[in-house]
């Protein structure tokens, strides 16, 4: 039996993946959590998190993956969202995901990704597949994860100062960065470089 636990903060969201699962003979819900930070209080003892990345207030889904997966004899987690940016991708993945799946996916896509993850496996959505894929192709234009975190707290309003202190790099380096993020996305400013990385998907929209 494959013990699952279900990290979401929309209960209609929870209620319907335990309805998908549960008529599975060889999965079990084992618990819920409504916050990131209760998902890595009740990580202990399942097989498979299923874990969203938003939870509103609080802890990111991408930091409680890196936190469950940092313990001793973690259980896989397999990211279940409606995000598929280059942005929600790499950090998922950095931080320990074992697959990563769109919440559009068919019932029965989402139980063979849990049995897969269960046993080690890696599992991605065709669309994230893709967009790993497309990046491997022409990894000169792509942006780093490190280049995809500042653009995406540019598009949030902060500073160079600002990003250097939340990043911990220094002022030259943020500089650096958008020096080479102009240079892979063919603009010349901020505005600009946040409009098409929304535009090609490589950072969330709004």
């Amino acid at each position: 039996m494959i013990r699952l636990l279900l990290a979401d903060d929309h209960p209609v969201v929870r209620a319907g993946l335990r309805a998908v699962l549960e008529t599975e003979p060889d999965l079990e819900v084992a618990a819920e959590a409504s916050s990131a930070e209760e998902a890595v209080q009740l990580a202990a003892g399942v097989d498979v998190v299923l874990m969203d990345l938003q939870f509103g207030e609080g802890m990111h889904g991408v930091e409680a993956t890196a936190e469950i997966v940092g313990k001793p004899g973690a259980p896989r987690v397999l990211v279940l969202t409606t995000y598929d940016t280059d942005g929600d991708i790499l950090a998922a993945i950095e931080a320990g995901a074992t697959g990563y799946l769109l919440k559009d996916a068919p019932p029965e896509d989402l139980a063979t990704a849990v049995r897969n993850a269960s046993a080690g496996q890696t599992v991605l959505a065709p669309a994230v597949a893709h967009r790993l894929m497309n990046r491997m192709r022409t990894p000169a234009e792509a942006l780093s994860a490190r280049e995809i975190e500042v653009l995406t707290l540019v598009a949030d309003g902060l500073s160079n100062q600002e990003i250097s202190k939340r990043l911990f790099l220094s002022q030259a380096t943020v500089k650096s960065h958008l020096v080479h993020i102009y240079a892979k996305l063919g603009v010349d400013s901020r505005t600009s470089a946040v409009a098409a990385a929304q535009t090609k998907g490589l950072i969330r929209r709004g």
